[in-house]
């Protein structure tokens, strides 16, 4: 089913489909540009999905002519420069799993409050605290803050501190339900002692489901991920909008200067999370090299030392054949991409994929797998992708050797692929989505505040964006892996 399907008897969400389109200024209709909050827990886009999201959807907002003031935690996001109007405030945690010392524990003179030894506490205990101790310090900011915004819009930290009343209507985006994950862990564990330490760390999905029945908005990425929510989280139907995300198409763009490499396929993946389905494409690989013995992998991750993937990639003696990139920059990842005869999206389950986007956007030629979300942004089979089964990894050698083999279909393909995401997945019509949802939520709470004074436009400034650095809670001052989007380059 469509997101459009699944949207049924909700008005007409801009970045749901259609042709391309770019407000500027104030955008279209003349109404008045808002005050953001947009919060997020984790916010590196070299880390994962919610950075990635964070940091293009706060762009496009800026574009628009609205305020963003993005609230993270770390590892802080990373702002696109030149927009006066978009700044960063530092809302700091214990960093309890930063590199080189993950699961450290903190020195005695660390601790600030109570939050501060709930979430040592709680990484003691085997639980990921993060998602609610964050929503604690983030709760406690906006309440300082009262008036500051026209909107607070959530980044999928569903906590406890979220709720009751910040001062502001409050917009949740949930890329898919992190439950999903959680399961995926619990059957790919083999031992008992391994289950248990799976439903610990996931123990905030508890919390999460709890939360989110209460929310008046939440906004999701997809059809797929829209009909979760509603099943595993008991969101009302209702509540429920799909504002679709996007690629960068000015990044993520062909360019026929950067040569193909024959027989390489590119992938983004985490080598320990299932979720993935990395192991699965070790092992297509190793049938494609019968026939393709060319045919080697670069995976856009880091490499798990033991584990189904390490394991696979001895067994059939892939340790040439395979190669992991990490810590590349953007513009190192897009030619890693368009340096491929084909990228491919092996995962069980996607909440939406933004490596399937991407790739496409650069016009690599696309396989893929129909778990979850895949669908509705690779496109049909044999049009703008091949897809094939999740879990199937003789279905992905097929795919994989029969792309290979045929320039003509690549080529094909790959036209076919970037024309279907400019047409349905840029960062410019999520920000008009998303923007769409403000103003529902807004008008629901009674109106938009009063308006303060101007607010600058959204034309890019000299310089980098405004930083706040690590503040106090008091309320005189201005105190400010987990997601199944990863691009795994940390």
């Amino acid at each position: 089913m469509t997101a459009e399907a699944r949207e049924a008897g909700s008005r007409p969400d801009p970045a749901a489909g259609g042709g391309p389109s770019r407000a500027s200024g104030s955008e279209r209709g003349g109404e008045r540009p808002l005050d953001i909050a947009l919060l997020t827990y984790k916010g590196n886009p070299f880390c994962g999905g919610q950075g990635v999201y964070v940091r293009h959807l706060s762009r496009e907002l800026a574009r628009l002519g609205h305020r963003v003031e993005v609230i993270g935690s770390q590892p802080y996001p990373v702002l696109d420069e030149g927009y006066e109007n978009l700044t960063l405030t530092e809302l700091p945690s214990l960093d309890l799993y930063r590199q080189p010392d993950p699961f450290r524990t903190p020195a005695r003179g660390e601790y600030r409050d109570w939050v501060d030894a709930l979430e040592v506490a709680t990484m003691w205990t085997g639980g990921f605290p993060e998602p609610l101790t964050f929503s604690l310090r983030a709760g406690r900011h906006l309440r300082s803050r009262r008036g500051d915004f026209d909107v607070i819009h959530d980044n999928q930290t569903l906590g406890y501190g979220l709720l009751g009343d910040l001062g502001a209507p409050l917009v949740t985006t949930v890329h898919h339900p992190i439950t999903v994950d959680r399961q995926l862990e619990l059957d790919a564990a083999e031992t008992w002692q391994r289950r248990y330490s799976v439903r610990r760390w996931y123990g905030f999905t508890r919390m999460q489901k709890r939360v989110a029945r209460r929310l008046p908005s939440v906004l999701t990425v997809s059809g797929s991920s829209r009909q979760e929510i509603v099943d595993h989280l008991g969101v009302r139907d209702d509540r429920v909008h799909v504002v679709h995300i996007g690629a960068d198409t000015d990044l993520f763009a062909p360019d026929p200067a950067v040569p193909q490499i024959p027989g390489r396929i590119v992938t983004t993946s985490s080598a320990d999370v299932p979720l993935k389905g990395l192991v699965h494409l070790v092992e297509a690989l190793a049938k494609v090299r019968t026939e393709h013995p060319g045919a080697h992998l670069v995976v856009v991750g880091k490499r798990a030392e033991d584990g189904p993937v390490a394991q696979a990639i001895e067994r059939y003696g892939l340790s040439r054949a395979v190669e992991f990139v990490k810590g590349i920059s953007d513009a190192e990842l897009v030619d890693l991409v368009r340096s491929a005869e084909v990228a491919c999206v092996p995962s069980l389950y996607e909440g939406f994929s933004l490596p399937a986007a991407e790739a496409m956007a650069t016009g690599t030629p696309l396989v893929a797998t129909t778990g979850g979300a895949i669908p509705e942004v690779a496109g049909p089979d044999g049009e703008t992708c091949l897809a094939v089964p999740p879990g199937d990894a003789g279905a992905l050698a097929a795919a994989l050797g029969r792309l290979l083999g045929d320039a003509r279909l690549r080529q094909r393909l790959g036209r076919a692929g970037r024309e279907r995401v400019l047409r349905h997945f840029t960062w410019a019509r999520a920000a008009e989505g998303t923007v769409a949802r403000y103003r529902e939520a807004i008008e629901r709470r009674g109106g938009p505040r009063p308006a303060a004074a101007a607010t600058p436009a959204g034309t890019p400034a000299l310089g980098s964006p405004a930083r706040s650095g690590p503040q106090t809670d008091a309320p005189s001052d201005t105190d400010p892996a987990v997601h199944p989007e990863s691009r795994a380059t940390c």
